[in-house]
């Protein structure tokens, strides 16, 4: 980390950069681009990658004096995947090659990633995963097998993806990591049609999709360790965005019970209110783990968030339904469509309320998360596995 690097360098960096390229007569992606030369995309990155190898807490320096001046951002919410899980993936197990390629196109936002991780027989207990990768004799990878609830599939230019390599190793051993060409001919993308109507969602069936060995994370066999860190930002990106006071799903029931006092009874009050302070610990709780990731110093609190994430959001949501009475009960629009982000705040009760249940599925189901915290964070007895050290070919499936 490089000392010196502090908060009137940083500020004097992005004066630099509103100068060379003012927001108001610079095109989005030039700004980002350069923005991103400049080292300021990510502070806490390598120079040359984004970076300037500085502490994380300075970002919010550089993040402050941007928005003063009006300038535009990657649209953080559309490429979460690839900002959330991807990035810290390939600048950990990447190599130098792989890290210029793609980071500067991915923060940018001109390539949107998708994670092509969980199968119909393979959720909760990953590792069991049956998508197969076969080297070939110059080196290169095959690929064939199904994916499953894939967020963004059908934007996606890129896709991290772990497949089997070895099926006579013990499941967690015989996988190995990928990045994945989607715009490949054998990658069929089909909508999955959700409660709400819409199709955020997709499958993904790979059919002899060749993968070059260059675009594979971690050593052969090792998919899994490189995994671990994939699902750990994804928790960590799912829980423990940073939003103000009532910012999130308790905004809007909120805003309806103070404006509509018709609507108001004791239960409700006494329901509201607990659950406004429950989401105000939350969002302290993201804080705390922000400054302790920026300290170095990451704790369980990211498996933690989000399990409270899909609680509360699920209650929050059920509760404003309720206040809401028959207009609760409406919905405003069923259209299929596949779109490019979630907005969880910006429609209507009915939407929400349906969205929420799948809150503790996505990401990890809440189940598995809980088993994660039992064992690991607080150390209880692991529950008992048969499986762990039987070939993945010999297990029943």
């Amino acid at each position: 980390m490089s000392p010196a690097v502090d908060a009137t360098e940083v500020r004097r960096r992005t004066h630099e950069l509103l100068a060379a390229h003012p927001p108001a007569t610079t095109g989005r992606t030039d700004f980002l681009k350069a923005r991103f030369d400049a080292g300021l995309a990510w502070v806490h990155y390598p120079e040359g990658l984004g970076g300037l190898d500085a502490p994380r807490s300075l970002q919010q320096v550089v993040d402050a004096e941007l928005a003063a001046a009006d300038a535009p951002d990657n649209d953080p919410r559309r490429i979460g995947i690839g900002l959330g899980m991807a990035a810290p993936t390939i600048l950990g197990f990447g190599t130098d090659e792989q890290k210029r390629r793609f980071l500067r196109p991915l923060w940018v936002g001109e390539e949107v990633w998708c994670q092509l991780f969980s199968e119909p027989g393979a959720g909760s207990d990953l590792a069991a995963l049956a998508t197969r990768a076969v080297q070939g004799e110059e080196g290169d990878w095959t690929v064939d097998g199904q994916k499953v609830w894939t967020s963004s599939a059908h934007v996606a230019r890129w896709a991290i993806l772990i497949a089997r390599t070895d099926p006579d190793l013990p499941k967690h051993r015989g996988i190995s990591y990928f990045i994945c060409d989607m715009t490949d001919p054998g990658v069929d993308v089909r909508p999955l049609r959700q409660i709400t109507g819409e199709a955020e969602f997709n499958e993904v069936f790979l059919s002899g999709v060749r993968i070059p060995d260059s675009h594979r994370l971690g050593p052969v066999g090792e998919g899994w360790k490189v995994a671990q860190t994939t699902l750990m930002n994804e928790r960590v990106s799912i829980g423990g965005s940073r939003i103000p006071r009532e910012g999130g799903m308790i905004g809007p029931v909120s805003t309806t019970w103070r404006e509509r006092p018709g609507l108001r009874t004791h239960d409700t009050h006494q329901r509201l209110l607990t659950l406004w302070v429950e989401a105000e610990v939350a969002r302290l709780t993201g804080e705390r783990l922000r400054q302790q990731l920026v300290a170095g110093q990451p704790g369980p609190e990211g498996s933690g968030m989000k399990l409270v994430f899909a609680r509360l959001n699920q209650e929050i949501s059920g509760l404003e339904v309720e206040l809401l009475g028959d207009e609760g009960l409406l919905y405003g629009d069923w259209t299929m469509v596949r779109p490019e982000l979630v907005d969880f705040t910006g429609r209507d009760a009915g939407y929400r309320y349906l969205r929420s249940k799948g809150n503790s599925i996505e990401g990890g189901t809440s189940e598995i998360l809980l088993n994660i915290v039992a064992e690991r964070v607080l150390g209880l007895p692991a529950e008992p596995r048969n499986d762990k050290d039987v070939a993945w070919k010999d297990l029943s499936r």
